[in-house]
């Protein structure tokens, strides 16, 4: 099969999610395509390159699902939820890809459409939803790091947290009340990330009336 930059990203795709992200190589890469590696830099200047083409492929498909989640919404939809939407749809499509959250923290800054069409629609919304132009920079980039953050911390932290004896528990909840104790409520990750988006929109309101 004719060797293509859109194949090569494929097989990048493939063995990142096997390898991660520092131990992505061409050489694998090539590998997974069954094609020496030095075909590759015809298509691909190497693998900075690549790994910014791979983070843009992500892009594209969350502004895709963002699209299909903003077109779901009723025509009431305020523009905190149209702001759900958009970065609802961009945590679903960097968590289908083990690594994701890394690829894009880490992937080489250039030139990605599928990066400013996020961010274009975001900060479209967030001018219509009558945010101060001085403001919507600031808030989009808080938005967008805050989902590569979270979604970091989901891939990257332990499956389970660490077992301790009822005695350590004991005196970790003496210590540490409010981290161990029950006055705050325990959400899941889907609940955390719904109302922490909520709290920053509510924030960035309060930032028009400042």
């Amino acid at each position: 099969m004719k060797l293509t930059k859109e194949r090569i990203v494929d097989a990048g795709m493939a063995v990142f999610a096997e390898a991660g992200y520092q131990n992505l190589s061409m050489r694998q890469v090539a590998d997974r395509l069954d094609a020496h590696a030095g075909s590759l830099y015809y298509h691909v200047r190497g693998k900075e390159e690549l790994l910014a083409l791979m983070a843009d492929r992500v892009c594209h498909r969350a502004y895709d699902a963002g699209t299909d989640a903003l077109a779901a919404l009723p025509p009431a939809a305020t523009w905190q939820d149209r702001v759900e939407a958009q970065v609802t749809a961009l945590r679903a499509e960097i968590k289908r890809h083990p690594g994701g959250a890394q690829l894009l923290a880490e992937s080489p800054g250039v030139l990605s459409t599928g990066a400013f069409s996020l961010m274009e629609r975001l900060l479209r919304t967030l001018l219509d939803g009558g945010l101060p132009a001085a403001h919507c920079g600031i808030a989009a980039d808080s938005l967008l790091s805050h989902v590569t953050g979270f979604v970091l911390q989901e891939q990257n932290g332990p499956a389970a947290p660490p077992a301790v004896t009822a005695g350590r528990y004991a005196e970790l909840r003496e210590r540490f009340p409010l981290v161990m104790g029950d006055l705050i409520p325990r959400l899941s990750q889907d609940e955390k990330f719904t109302r922490s988006i909520r709290l920053l929109c509510t924030g960035f309101t309060a930032l028009d009336q400042g």
